[in-house]
């Protein structure tokens, strides 16, 4: 198969497929929840899920923007070449989807006014930068790259939970607890806001605003709800006290677990921390391996 058909189906993946740990955890969910509402909310929910891998629709009218990261070991190379294939590739398979039109025409003034109008076809929407990831990461989701890897995944973020996230610096006070204290209340003001629970929520923590985005969006690539941290559970736990429950329904569920990913740190007084409360179609991810 052609690589461009390789990465045009596998966008087509992550838009339309969840992994086997959020059924899992959306089903115990459902399971344990003893609110009317809440239990509807979240059995309508797992049905959308059924009916876009069935049908091969999006999971979501917001199909979102592809962010992808690359994981290379010390023997593999990337080329110029393979850097435009996963542009095409991109393109090719928002249309093939097809997704939602969300492109904006025009030159940057023109561009952030929203002016010209949105381009027809959603291949339009060019990527996010690449990310480029190997086996000297060190964090919290720390990989075992061997030499020969070569992985690429596409993530699909939607806008709701880019409108609802921040990063922003916190001043530790030489405690964790007070950090992480910070993060969950950001959490629990944005996911009131969200509409869209149960959340995954991500939560990057490095030395600057660049590096805590690029933690937190390594851990949607690459966290698992069936491999809970002590402390992911501790934020999921809190957040699920906040009784804002599946669709702002109220109940158990508010998330359905936490992504945490710390980096390294520099000697200083501020922490930089990045968080992103996912809608409940995400974290919409797929992988192709080279």
């Amino acid at each position: 198969m052609d690589i461009l058909d390789e990465i045009s189906n596998t966008i087509i993946k992550a838009s339309t497929t969840l992994s086997s740990d959020k059924y899992k955890a959306l089903r115990k969910a459902i399971d344990m929840e003893d609110n009317e509402n809440a239990k509807w909310a979240l059995a309508q929910i797992l049905e959308n899920y059924h009916v876009a891998e069935k049908t091969g629709f999006p999971l979501c009218d917001d199909t979102g923007i592809s962010h992808v990261i690359i994981e290379i070991g010390q023997d593999r190379e990337i080329s110029g070449k393979l850097l435009n294939q996963i542009h095409e590739g991109i393109a090719l398979g928002l249309n093939n989807l097809p997704a939602r039109p969300m492109a904006v025409k025009g030159d940057f003034v023109e561009r952030i006014e929203q002016s010209r109008g949105l381009y027809e076809k959603p291949g339009m929407l060019h990527p996010a930068n690449i990310l480029i990831d190997n086996a000297n990461d060190d964090s919290s989701y720390k990989r075992d790259i061997s030499s020969d890897t070569l992985n690429i995944h596409f993530l699909l973020e939607g806008g709701g939970p880019e409108i609802r996230a921040k990063t922003y610096r916190v001043y530790h006070q030489r405690s964790f607890e007070n950090v992480i204290d910070t993060a969950c209340g950001w959490l629990e003001e944005s996911l009131k806001m969200l509409g869209c629970t149960p959340s995954i929520p991500s939560i990057g923590i490095g030395r600057t605003h660049f590096e805590a985005t690029s933690l937190l969006l390594k851990s949607v690539a690459y966290g698992s709800l069936d491999n809970q941290s002590e402390h992911e559970q501790h934020i999921s736990d809190r957040l699920n006290q906040s009784g804002i429950g599946p669709l702002g329904l109220g109940g158990k569920t508010t998330v359905l677990g936490t992504y945490l990913n710390i980096g390294n740190q520099r000697a200083s007084g501020v922490r930089i921390v990045s968080v992103r409360p996912s809608c409940f179609v995400e974290p919409r991810v797929a992988t192709l391996k080279l």
